[in-house]
């Protein structure tokens, strides 16, 4: 999309951030733990910015050689115009260029949508995480190999 742009969040991102937040998910993160992925992660945070906007958002963070893919949201009227996508490679190429050889990341069972992007990505399910949401559900955990050996 010409109008849209993926950047490095801002801190002055991070109000319209929690707003993705609330309207993207059923059981939204606290503004503590999207504040705290800023300060400590900001090189893995990006924001989707469309006609001057923020519109959609991706967090991430590393844990040894794995990039995990904390959260990922865009706006409703914003989704299916591969802003998940754009978000999605950005990371990931934050990722690779730190070295991290592997991403993973949590994603709700009945979200087809999501799991779709995913498996396009390369993602594969490796596991269930059961009762992981707050009402209960199950989440998939998905991972990627970022970085091949030849």
């Amino acid at each position: 999309m010409r109008e849209c742009l993926i950047r490095g969040v801002e801190e002055s991102d991070l109000p319209k951030v929690i707003r993705v937040e609330f309207w993207s998910f059923p059981y939204p993160f606290e503004n503590e733990v999207l504040a705290l992925l800023y300060i400590a992660w900001r090189r893995y945070f990006f924001v989707a910015e469309c006609l001057g906007h923020v519109v959609g958002y991706i967090a991430g963070r590393s844990e040894g050689s794995w990039g995990h893919v904390v959260s990922i949201a865009v706006m409703p009227r914003w989704r299916g115009k591969g802003l998940g996508k754009a978000l999605m490679l950005a990371l990931e190429e934050a990722f690779a260029a730190d070295g991290l050889i592997n991403s993973y990341l949590e994603v709700a069972v009945w979200n087809r949508g999501a799991i779709t992007l995913y498996k396009r990505l390369g993602y594969v399910i490796a596991g269930i995480l059961r009762n992981y949401y707050p009402d209960g559900s199950d989440a998939y955990v998905m991972v990627k190999r970022l970085i091949t050996y030849r």
